[in-house]
């Protein structure tokens, strides 16, 4: 099965490396979870594309982490459990769409679904705003 080219609001299931895990000096996710690509850049000079993604978790957001709480419909349609979640907007992953930590959702297929135009619009307005804070937190995984 060929992986897709990437696409804003894909949710996709990545082994997502949180901020404080890589200061404690991990370099991979402690384990897969859906994310959300956020941003999808064009080719870089070397070929590879680049994705921003962030997590969605069943955690509820502790301090210093901004979240869009998913609605419960949401989860059953975009192929997530029914437990509660939340999309995690203070906090990306930036990675090459080629990375092997990128894998199928699915054995049939590669994404668990996408999100709401609403929620993807929400959630990257939000983005923008933290980033021009200078509060929004990223790790680079490329």
């Amino acid at each position: 099965m060929k992986k897709p080219a990437p696409q804003i609001g894909q949710i996709i299931r990545f082994d997502y490396l949180w901020r404080d895990e890589q200061e404690r000096g991990r370099i991979e996710g402690a384990k897969d979870r859906p994310c959300a690509v956020i941003v999808a850049l064009q080719r870089a000079d070397d070929g590879s594309q680049r994705v921003y993604v962030a997590p969605i978790t069943h955690s509820q957001p502790r301090d210093g982490l901004r979240a869009i709480e998913m609605p419960a419909q949401f989860n059953t349609l975009a192929g997530l459990d029914s437990e509660r979640s939340w999309l995690i907007t203070s906090e990306l992953n930036r990675v090459v769409w080629s990375d092997p930590g990128i894998v199928p959702a699915r054995p049939d297929r590669w994404f668990y679904g996408s999100l709401p135009r609403g929620i993807a619009q929400r959630a990257l307005k939000e983005i923008v705003r933290l980033s021009r804070l200078g509060v929004l937190k990223s790790v680079d995984r490329t």
